[in-house]
């Protein structure tokens, strides 16, 4: 029995990167045509200039707000119900469409495990022939769909459990003995441990691939108690499948059918290797062609490759959200305005805002690494700070390295007891 989903998943690394590099050159090119959206947003981009990680560095991100945001418009006016990014229309090419919070609307095209996710579940020990009881939500969400096309897509059937009524899931876990599960974390707890106290056999769950939420490793070993695998696989409805964990457990693997940056929060400027940041993601799926799509996720890649042979990059995983913005003296201060100030001094490598204070007493200060501390930088650097954000704060140069690797660009230490 093979151990991978395809031989993509082992090619080498130089052969993945000249792959996907021609994809992205193709995917932008069109993105351009089919999209009235991405027509206006890289409306002055050769698509054959985009054929390397540098060239799609000098791209905008388009951030989840954004999305929202011109969608809106567009319905207002009784435009387009996705704001100009979808690259088809509603017909035999276009099988569902569905509703986030927002609310966003994502279309579903009919390719195949469009959502890619039997990659993930094929990790996980998910085989042909296995039982999936699917509790994930089938309402409006496309949660369950991404999981049900990648079980459907490895040969498994499936249960369309949905959420909640638990002892009904209970009983046909119990009558129907499926083989894995697909869900949030915490709601196989609640199944497992319901099935305890009712003295209900469920030995036969072996396996399950968790996401929506975080699965900290005290519960995964809490379920690996239980005698059930679990793997944690990071989707979602605007991408489908981004990366998922493997029997490694180092990390999660990047899907094949994603290129992913990571960035500095409030900027599109990539990080260097291991330095936490946003998750930065583009799509190389024809339907939804999104173009450096920003997650909000903080994440970091993971030195070396996945010791079950998978040569694909590998990050840590979910690591907080990018979105810091913070409210100081009655007025929003977001990462983009610290990201400006970093970029009036060629000298500072990183920055970090702190806020300290109690209730209606904020105190701000901007540390910064910096090569070298010329004469009057932190001077220069305040009255930056003021001119950017219309507020007063100290600034605190240090050393190179000294900052927290944790992604944070506003820190809000203040105390509300």
């Amino acid at each position: 029995m093979t151990e991978h989903f395809d031989a993509l998943e082992t090619r080498s690394a130089a052969e993945r990167e000249a792959a996907q590099m021609a994809a992205l050159s193709a995917q932008v090119a069109h993105a351009k045509s089919a999209t009235a959206a991405f027509a206006e947003l890289l409306a002055d981009v050769d698509p054959a200039t985009v054929s390397s990680r540098d060239a799609l560095a000098r791209l905008p991100v388009i951030r989840k707000h954004a999305l929202l945001e011109r969608q809106k418009a567009s319905r207002a006016t009784g435009g387009d119900p996705f704001g100009g990014f979808s690259a088809t229309v509603r017909g035999p090419q276009m099988q569902r469409v569905y509703a986030s919070p927002g609310p966003i609307y994502e279309p579903e095209g009919t390719a195949r495990d469009y959502w890619r996710a039997g990659r993930a579940l094929y990790a996980a020990g998910f085989r042909a022939g296995d039982l999936v009881h699917n509790s994930f939500s089938y309402h409006m969400t496309p949660g369950a769909f991404i999981l049900e096309s990648g079980a459907l897509a490895v040969g498994c059937t499936v249960f369309p459990a949905g959420t909640g009524q638990t002892e009904q899931q209970l009983q046909a876990l119990t009558e129907l003995r499926p083989d894995a599960y697909t869900g949030t974390p915490s709601f196989l707890r609640i199944l497992l441990e319901k099935a305890q106290e009712a003295g209900v056999d469920t030995r036969c769950l072996r396996k399950a691939s968790v996401g929506g939420e975080a699965c900290p490793p005290s519960l995964t070993a809490w379920f690996q108690e239980q005698g059930v695998a679990v793997y944690q696989t990071y989707a979602t409805a605007d991408l489908g499948l981004v990366a998922y964990e493997t029997p490694a457990r180092e990390g999660l693997v990047l899907d094949e059918g994603v290129i992913v940056e990571i960035v500095r929060p409030g900027t599109g400027d990539p990080v260097p290797e291991g330095e936490v940041g946003e998750l930065v993601v583009t799509t190389l799926n024809p339907v939804y062609p999104l173009i450096r799509f920003g997650t909000g996720d903080l994440s970091a890649i993971l030195p070396g490759t996945c010791p079950t042979g998978r040569t694909a990059p590998r990050i840590k995983g979910w690591m907080g959200r990018a979105d810091q913005t913070t409210k100081i003296k009655g007025m929003f201060v977001h990462p983009a305005q610290v990201a400006d100030i970093v970029r009036r001094f060629p000298e500072v490598l990183k920055a970090r805002l702190v806020v300290r204070g109690e209730m209606a007493n904020d105190q701000m200060c901007l540390q910064v690494e910096a090569r070298e501390a010329s004469e009057g930088l932190a001077g220069r650097i305040e009255l930056a700070v003021r001119e950017v954000t219309k507020l007063r704060g100290d600034v605190q140069v240090c050393a190179p390295g000294s900052l927290p690797n944790d992604g944070k660009v506003i820190e809000d230490a203040r105390s509300y007891q």
